[in-house]
């Protein structure tokens, strides 16, 4: 079992909780991202840095991602891929995606992106506070513990 970043959007907070569990837990934590990202020096963290594009970042996870590896992000049709695949996935925020609830999360993905291109402004998520911090280590180490 391996531990994955979709990294370009991840939160610094949440980069460093994963840090400290694969150190702590002796699993190979990977970050992908087509920029460079500062890791801490750990046999058991790597990061990938892939060419600039549209989903290449994704498409290098899809193309790694092992069946049961727990991969970190929030881009919901990667999800769907990865889930497709049998690997888990988490938010940034700690919410589980999973094959029960993927689809309904795609289907709303859809209708807001339909939205936004006929010019209705619907905003982002609010920014990440220190309950979704604490909602992700929760819920990394509920997954933790399973395995």
């Amino acid at each position: 079992m391996n531990l994955w970043i979709d990294a370009d959007a991840c939160p610094n907070q949440v980069k460093e909780i994963m840090f400290k569990a694969a150190n702590r837990k002796k699993i190979q934590l990977t970050l992908v991202a087509n920029q460079y990202i500062k890791i801490p020096n750990s046999p058991f963290i790597s990061m990938t840095q892939v060419e600039s594009g549209f989903d290449v970042a994704d498409d290098y996870i899809v193309a790694h991602v092992e069946p049961n590896d727990l991969v970190i992000t929030s881009d919901i049709p990667l999800a769907d891929e990865l889930i497709t695949k049998g690997a888990q996935v988490l938010t940034s925020r700690g919410e589980a995606f999973t094959p029960q609830n993927i689809k309904q999360k795609l289907n709303i993905r859809d209708f807001m992106e339909t939205m936004r291109s006929s010019g209705i402004q619907s905003g982002g998520p609010p920014p990440l506070n220190a309950q979704d911090i604490q909602q992700f280590a929760n819920a990394l180490d509920r997954y933790l513990s399973k395995v």
